[in-house]
This record gives structure tokens, sequence and C-alpha cells, in this order.
């Protein structure tokens, strides 16, 4: 069936009948859209609206992840022609209505609007009723997208998959910094620190301000399955939102990002670990800084699809009914 599909459908971005099932497009051909889900603006019955914020205008050392969303986007291709891989038998792209809400539109120029439009953009998904999963840009982007989903749902239970934790003390609002979004969304009290966790962490830090830390070396040494449980408990119920830096994953295997560190998680450890996490409330969540000018063989970017796609995965097994379980 996949062969004789694959002679027909094209352009699945614009000519995909209705917002669910699997794709047999081409993976080298077509217009590329996130998982071949079709471009919209009408949310109308959609279950999770993926959407690019394409700002890289606040990294502290290389540049590039505002072209990240459409990298992304290309890498997810070779993705929607069976169900995932390692999920018993759960076919989101069958089950979940899915749009790709494409890209937020800003003015370049005035990069101090852009934290208050980001969170409007999100707010605009969420107050439809859909999920909202996004494709960066830098960390940055993740503050207002906090705001937006603390605003719906309280409090949040923010999990981190970092080299940095992203605490650094900032006190001027008028500042826009990937490296301080997580200090000042403690400040605002956007998160649960009591059920917030960072993974992956490999850089120093001196007042993670409560929230757990499993570093990489915890990882390598007691294994993604044992970390992803606790953080799995840490969080219970509350709603969590899991946004996943790129540069959590070694430089072996995420080259393409601004800040890269050695020592981190590899592809597999990161797979295992998402998995793992199966049963959380996710309410939401991000992938960020992915840079494709320092992405040999788009491998960085590969990686950035698997993990929103994974996301996608949490946020329907959950809502399925199913309990958290080993799906190894």
């Amino acid at each position: 069936m996949a062969l004789e599909d694959a002679k027909t459908e094209i352009d699945h971005a614009f000519t995909r009948p209705d917002l669910k099932g699997l794709s047999f497009e081409n993976a080298f051909a077509g217009a590329p859209s996130f998982l071949r889900r079709r471009y919209g603006k009408d949310l109308t019955g959609v279950d999770i609206a993926v959407t690019g914020i394409p700002f890289d205008q606040a990294v502290t050392n290389r540049p590039g992840a505002r072209l990240g969303p459409r990298a992304i986007r290309e890498a997810s291709a070779l993705q929607p022609f069976d169900p995932p891989y390692g999920w018993d038998g759960f076919s989101p792209l069958e089950e979940l209505a899915i749009l790709d809400y494409g890209d937020m539109a800003f003015d370049y120029a005035k990069t101090a609007d852009i934290p208050a439009r980001i969170e409007a953009h999100a707010a605009t998904i969420l107050e439809a009723g859909a999920a909202c999963f996004v494709m960066g840009g830098d960390h940055s982007i993740t503050l207002p997208l906090l705001r937006a989903h603390a605003k719906k749902f309280g409090p949040i239970a923010l999990i981190q998959v970092d080299a940095h934790t992203d605490t650094w003390p900032d006190d001027d609002p008028s500042r826009i910094d990937h490296g301080t979004f997580c200090y000042t969304a403690v400040r605002e009290g956007l998160i649960d620190t009591d059920r917030s966790a960072h993974v992956g962490i490999r850089t120093v830090v001196e007042d993670n301000l409560g929230i757990a830390i499993h570093d990489a070396r915890e990882v390598h040494a007691t294994g993604a399955e044992a970390v992803a449980r606790a953080v799995r408990e840490r969080a219970g119920d509350a709603p969590a939102y899991l946004s996943f830096d790129i540069d959590g994953l070694d430089p072996a295997f995420a080259p393409g990002t601004g800040t890269p560190v050695w020592g981190g998680l590899s592809s597999a450890q990161a797979a295992v670990f998402l998995r793992e996490l199966a049963g959380i409330n996710l309410v939401g969540g991000d992938v960020v800084e992915v840079s494709p000018p320092f992405d040999p063989a788009g491998i960085t970017a590969i990686a950035g699809a698997h993990v929103l796609f994974d996301q996608i995965c949490l946020w329907g097994w959950m809502r399925r009914g199913n309990a958290a379980v080993d799906i190894s």
C-alpha cells in the first residue's frame, strides 16, 4: 500500500485531506512540513499544533538557531511512514489531529517585542484547546512559552534537558538571554521547583533555585531509565512542560548548536529517557538551539525531529489513559 501511495502523494503540507494518518510521500520530495502534517491556521478540532519560533538573537556564542524550524521540518520527512518505534503500538499520527501551525511572524528588528509576541502566539493555540509544541529558536523563547502555559495550567513542572541550567541571575526585565530564562521563570512563579528537574547538566551551577539536578555523569552511571523514573516521580501528576535544549546531547550527536559542551547524553540515552517519561502529565514542550550552519549531515536536526516526535508521543500517551509503564 505504501508503495502505491508514494506514486500519488505529494506536497502533503498542502494537499493532506485531513489532520490524521501516516504519510507515504517520498521523503526526498515535496514541500516540507513537520511530519508531513498539513499547514494551517484553523485550530478547529486540532489536538496538537506544532509551530516554529525562528529567533536566535539572545545567544551567547554561535548563532543559527533561527534556521532550526526549517531544518527540523526537513529532517522529519523520514518519520511519518510508520508508527514510532518503541511506543507499544501507539500511532500518534493516526490517532491525533496534528497541525503544522507554521512559524511565528515577527519583526526581527524589534527584539524587545519578541517575548510578548511569543507568549501571545502560544496563548492563541492554547486558548483554542490545542497543545502547543515548538521548534526553536534559542532557549530564550521558553520563558514566554512558560508564561502562556502557566496562565492556563498554573505553576509548571519543568523538565529541562540541557548542558546548562539557565539559572544565571538576571533581574533586568529589559534583557533577553537564553541563559537566564529559568531564573526568571522561577522568580515569576511560573515553575513549581519542587516538581521540576534538570537533566544532562555539565556546567557549574552556583544556585539552582531548588530544581533537582541529574547531571550527565549520573545519566551515564545509573542509566537514562533510572533518571527518567526519578524525574517522573518528582513531577507526579503536575502539569509538566518539557524543554529540550539540543546541547543536552554530546557534540558527537548534536554538533549543530550554539554552546556545545562535551560529556553529554547520547542519542540512544535521550531516546530511552524520553520514552521512560511515559505517564507524565505533559501539557507542552519545545526543542531549541538546533543551529543548521554548524550541523554536518543534518544529524542535529534529525535528533531534534525525533525529540519533538517523542514529546508528541508523551502528550498522547497520557491522554489515551495509559499508566506509566516500561515501554523500552
